[in-house]
C-alpha cells in the first residue's frame, strides 16, 4: 500500500498549516484509500519521522515525500535526505522515495502563472 507525507517546514502559526490541511482533504476526497500524512520540519507536529511512522502503522509498504516548498533549498537539499535515510533504516521493508519540491512541478509552475495574472490585490 502506498502512502503519502505532505512535508512542510512548519510554523509557531497554527494558521500557517492551513494549506496543507486543505491539499490533504482535497487528496483525500480524490483517493480515498489513500492514507495521506502531515509532516512537518519544525515548530510543528507531526514530524516527517512521526508521519513515516504512523503511514508504516497503518501498512504503507511505501511512502513518497511530497515536499510542498517552492524550490530546492537547504532543507530539501540537506535536511530531507537526511530525514528520509533515518525513516528508511527504521522501516526497512518501507520504500521510501522523495518526489521533488512541488514549486518545481509544471502543472503547480503553470497553477501559480494562472494565480498571479488573475490575483488582485487589497487596497
Amino acid at each position: 500500500m502506498r502512502g503519502i507525507v505532505l512535508f512542510g517546514h512548519g510554523s509557531r502559526s497554527p494558521d500557517w498549516a492551513k494549506p496543507f490541511h486543505a491539499i490533504r482533504r482535497a487528496i483525500m476526497v480524490r483517493s480515498p484509500a489513500m492514507p495521506v500524512a502531515l509532516g512537518f520540519l519544525e515548530a510543528m507536529r507531526p514530524t516527517l519521522d512521526e508521519a513515516i511512522d504512523s503511514l508504516a502503522a497503518q501498512g504503507a509498504t511505501e511512502v513518497d515525500i511530497v515536499p510542498i516548498f517552492l524550490a530546492t533549498g537547504g532543507h530539501i537539499a540537506g535536511d530531507l535526505p537526511r530525514l528520509a535515510a533515518g525513516a528508511m533504516d527504521r522501516h526497512p521493508g518501507v520504500v521510501i522515495r522523495v518526489a521533488a519540491p512541488a514549486g518545481e512541478a509544471s502543472s503547480v509552475i503553470e497553477a501559480m502563472a494562472d494565480y498571479a495574472l488573475h490575483a488582485e490585490g487589497e487596497n
